[in-house]
């Protein structure tokens, strides 16, 4: 049986935060069902494009606004673009792996245009029980993940 977690905050731009999901045993499961971004200020005058990223590792050293899908690391990303007027509207798109994972998560938040206003974020996960083995798989995935980066 599963149940939905959310978890929502904001995020100055290029900085990363740690959503806390590690347990001592390691067999509650996650999967993110939503990740979605919204400015502090909407409506203002500033046109933007931020990037949020949802990582299995920490990003602290590399928050950055580029997005390579051959990162095993990379568990979702958000691409927000708003115009600064009304006659044009912004779009969002999202993409999210399908993965499950027993670790923390990090999440980043950066402005390809290098503009600085902070940015809320919703995200919505899937938590399930797992067995003995995938918690075992995971973490050990986890832990050569963290090893070889």
């Amino acid at each position: 049986m599963s149940k939905l977690i959310t978890y929502k905050g904001v995020i100055p731009m290029g900085e990363q935060e740690e959503i806390n999901l590690r347990t001592i045993t390691g067999k509650t499961g996650y999967r993110i069902n939503k990740f979605k971004i919204m400015s502090t200020a909407p409506g203002g005058a500033q046109h933007a494009e931020v990037i949020a990223k949802v990582f299995r590792t920490s990003q602290a050293s590399s928050v950055d606004a580029l997005v390579d899908f051959t990162d095993n690391d990379l568990l979702a990303a958000v691409y927000y673009q708003d115009e600064n007027t009304q006659a044009n509207v912004s779009s969002v798109d999202i993409i999210l792996d399908q993965t499950i994972f027993n670790q923390n998560i990090f999440i980043t938040m950066a402005d390809a245009d290098g503009k600085t206003q902070p940015f809320n974020y919703y995200l919505e996960l899937e938590a399930m029980t797992i067995n003995d083995v995938q918690a075992t798989q995971l973490t050990l995935g986890s832990l050569r993940d963290l090893h070889t980066t």
